[in-house]
């Protein structure tokens, strides 16, 4: 008996040992080489960057994975308790690895014949998304996972751990952790989140795609309902709180936390500066907060100003014709797809829908158009501007007497809701037509002071284009380069009070023997005429002989000073605005007239912070001295006068000083208006991006100015009326409108004006006679050509 029982004591042991070495051998195996759990204390996974607009409101969001990181203390206490109900309500109490939840699972497992459940703790959810990358389900990895977990418990505090975890947690929409998920699902932060909002999101990490309340909101619903049961259950919540947040209204609103719609052309410019000065890694993934001189009432404007404006020159242009034309078959699934449209979102007043002309009426000259299940009226005169484009037709003349001449049943057209119908019930709404416009255009305005760019607009629809016209192309200015010639004149000795010839000029003949013959925009010459008046009303020729008299290179040399950078054109055309140039620096260059003769550098971003809150970047005024204080205010009156005597006059609607001048090239393919007040500067283009002609009298008067007034008046509606400072070297002087000279008792028109000390005029003017004509050679350049 006793060899018998040695015998089997003996086995026992062996098996013991034999046991223990193969479940050594087996932990080895299983657990050799796993990561260094350290790392997490460093916790800094990819993280958001936010881009802010001037008053720190996001006008856009950068991510490799959409995630912002959020310490415990600013959760709802009720949303760490949804999470932990729903994903681990055992949390608290074990470490690390539930062998209750593991034992469930293991049965499942054998039953299926799959792994299919892994009973897998809160802890072992960010074992697994920090530590193993793997994701394929294998009781090696199972077992890897809970050693790990094991691990992280004895390391961390619970509360780190459920930091972590909820910070790192995929949500569904490319949101990672409850800030994001928040910002997302609800556009609002997490400590805005209520009950019914945070059991919502609880519900998520088991399967993002399959209970997303964008795609599956009756499945998000139910899972919302089971993670309230499991709080209940574990007396988180009461049942009065239960059936409150079961039965709220959930406002899913996807795409509201990111704002970058709301500035696109602004936000994509300073999305290429980072990415060229930071590269791509920091930028998708460090967390910048990137602190912008946008501000978001004025790009608002600036956007609504420019559709305005370029809504105004379609209808101007005339009809471009349907959205398209359908059949009968056409007809029916239009109307059935426009019913459940317009089922779930109503047109609102001022909204532009597509509508189905169902009718054409030329004796009551009215068009039924119908709008989902609604039917609303389109008058004549709501369309009388639908003519056929005709370049024979100036743009004042021609308008629509019967609609069939425009429009047929079957068409689609665009109408704008005007307001509801007050007639008869057949109709819901009066309708006007509109299109959407083919010309493009660009708006940036600056703080001349301080080079802050407040807002810029780089074309009609960022969606359609993101070539931004504002900065990337180069255009012929124009009339719109004029002043800086006439400031280079200035400069070279010349006064707003000299006088020119306005008369033919004929250039020397080029090698192939042709000559240019610069023309007026009205081709009339008007004789002696006050440099003043040659700006005011941008008078060609005259601009030319300034130009010729000081010098091309001259010029050149005084633009590239007041920060023109493109290449300049070195011939006698430069006077006309003949080299491109980009809208952004030409508005710069008049900065330097607004901002008494300094020029400063366009500042897009004020500061950047990184994800600790270390300042990496930061930009402040940065100006030179280029002209002096005297040119620049005299430039500025001169340019006032554009808006009181010449081609702005459209400005003097503002009410208020303003200097500006307007530009239009010969061919009418480009229109500008660049212009600025006492703290603003203002630069509008308009065109079309083929560079083909516009329509007849489309000049910057016309185009573009009309865009700069709606959005200056916008802008300044609310500030105080200021006026441009005189500088001390600036005298006045009330001179004679025709001689230049100081105005006596013989001037029929006088004018003030203002002159750098020394250069105003001396002596009266007198009495006319025909002798007269002889006072105005002073600066008369090369009069035999002149003939």
């Amino acid at each position: 008996m006793k060899r018998l029982f040695k015998f089997m004591v003996g086995c026992f042991f062996v098996v013991v040992f034999f046991s223990l070495c193969t479940g050594a051998y087996f932990w080895y195996l299983w657990s050799s080489n796993l990561p260094y759990i350290g790392s997490v204390k460093e916790y800094r996974p990819p993280i958001i960057t936010e881009i802010l607009s001037d008053n720190g409101e996001v006008i856009g969001r950068l991510w490799e994975e959409k995630r912002m990181i959020l310490l415990l203390d600013q959760m709802p206490k009720h949303l760490i308790q949804a999470f932990v109900a729903a994903e681990d309500s055992r949390f608290f109490d074990h470490e690390g690895v539930d062998i209750k939840s593991i034992f469930r699972a293991f049965i499942k497992n054998l039953t299926t014949g799959k792994i299919k459940q892994g009973g897998s703790t809160i802890t072992q959810q960010v074992t697994k998304s920090l530590l193993l990358k793997n994701v394929e389900r294998t009781y090696r990895r199972k077992v890897r996972e809970a050693i790990l977990s094991l691990q992280l418990e004895k390391e961390f505090s619970k509360e780190h751990i459920l930091f972590l975890y909820l910070n790192q947690i995929y949500l569904g929409q490319g949101a990672y952790g409850v800030e994001a998920a928040a910002k997302t699902y609800f556009n609002k932060p997490a400590k805005d989140l209520d009950l019914a909002e945070s059991a919502l999101l609880a519900g998520l990490p088991q399967a993002p795609a399959r209970y997303s309340p964008v795609a599956h909101f009756e499945r998000a619903k139910a899972r919302q309902k089971y993670v309230l049961e499991r709080m209940r259950e574990e007396g988180l919540i009461s049942a009065g709180e239960f059936d409150k947040a079961l039965n709220s209204t959930l406002d899913i609103r996807v795409g509201g936390e990111n704002a970058f719609e709301r500035s696109p052309y602004f936000t994509e410019h300073v999305r290429r500066y980072l990415v060229k000065k930071y590269g791509r890694d920091l930028l998708y993934r460090g967390g910048l907060k990137v602190y912008t001189t946008l501000n978001l009432k004025m790009q608002g404007l600036a956007q609504e100003s420019l559709n305005k404006g370029l809504e105004e020159l379609g209808k101007r242009e005339g009809y471009t014709g349907p959205v398209k034309h359908l059949t009968a078959e056409e007809e029916i699934d239009f109307r059935m797809k426009a019913i459940e449209e317009f089922a779930s979102a109503p047109p609102k007043t001022g909204s532009i829908v597509q509508g189905l002309v169902a009718e054409v009426d030329d004796e009551k000259k009215e068009v039924t158009v119908q709008i989902g299940e609604e039917a609303a009226l389109l008058p004549l005169k709501e369309m009388s501007w639908a003519r056929k484009p005709n370049k024979d037709i100036p743009y004042y003349s021609g308008t629509v007497r019967r609609p069939s001449k425009v429009l047929k049943p079957g068409d689609v057209v665009l109408a704008r809701i005007l307001r509801k119908h007050g007639g008869p019930a057949d109709f819901s709404w009066d309708v006007s037509l509109e299109q959407v416009p083919v010309a493009q255009g660009a708006l940036f305005c600056m703080e001349p002071e301080t080079g802050e760019v407040k807002a810029m607009v780089g074309g009609r629809d960022f969606s359609t284009s993101q070539f931004n016209r504002a900065i990337q192309s180069r255009r012929q200015p124009g009339s719109a380069f004029k002043p800086l010639i006439y400031a280079a004149a200035l400069d070279r000795g010349m006064s707003p009070a000299s006088i020119i010839m306005d008369a033919p000029y004929v250039s020397e003949r080029n090698p192939e023997g042709a000559a240019w013959k610069p023309r007026n925009y009205k081709e009339k010459f008007y004789g002696p005429t006050l440099v003043r008046t040659g700006l005011a009303k941008s008078r060609n020729v005259i601009t030319v002989k300034i130009l010729k008299q000081i010098g091309v290179g001259y010029a050149i040399e005084y633009a590239r000073n007041m920060g023109i950078e493109s290449e300049l054109t070195k011939d006698l055309s430069l006077a006309l605005g003949s080299s491109g140039v980009s809208l952004m620096e030409i508005t710069r260059a008049y900065a330097v007239f607004a901002n008494g003769g300094m020029l400063v550098k366009p500042i897009f971003v004020k500061r950047i912070e990184d994800r600790s809150g270390q300042v990496i970047e930061e930009n402040q005024p940065e100006a030179a001295q280029v002209i002096s204080k005297e040119t620049s205010y005299v430039m500025t009156d001169l340019l006032r006068a554009v808006i009181t005597e010449g081609t702005g006059w459209r400005i003097r609607a503002l009410k208020r000083p303003a200097a500006g001048k307007t530009g239009t090239t010969n061919d009418l393919r480009d229109a500008w208006f660049i212009g600025y007040t006492p703290g603003l500067v203002t630069g509008v283009w308009v065109g079309y991006d083929e560079q083909r002609e516009m329509g007849d009298g489309e000049t910057g008067s016309r185009a573009a100015s009309p865009i700069w007034l709606h959005f200056m008046s916008s802008t300044l509606k609310e500030e105080p009326v200021k006026d441009f400072e005189v500088p001390e070297g600036v005298v006045f002087a009330k001179i004679d409108a025709e001689t230049g000279l100081l105005a006596g008792r013989h001037s029929e028109k006088t004018l003030f004006q203002s002159f750098k000390v020394g250069t105003e005029p001396k002596e009266y003017s007198p009495k006319p006679t025909s002798a007269r004509l002889g006072s105005f050679s002073q600066f008369d350049m090369d009069r035999d050509r002149d003939r």
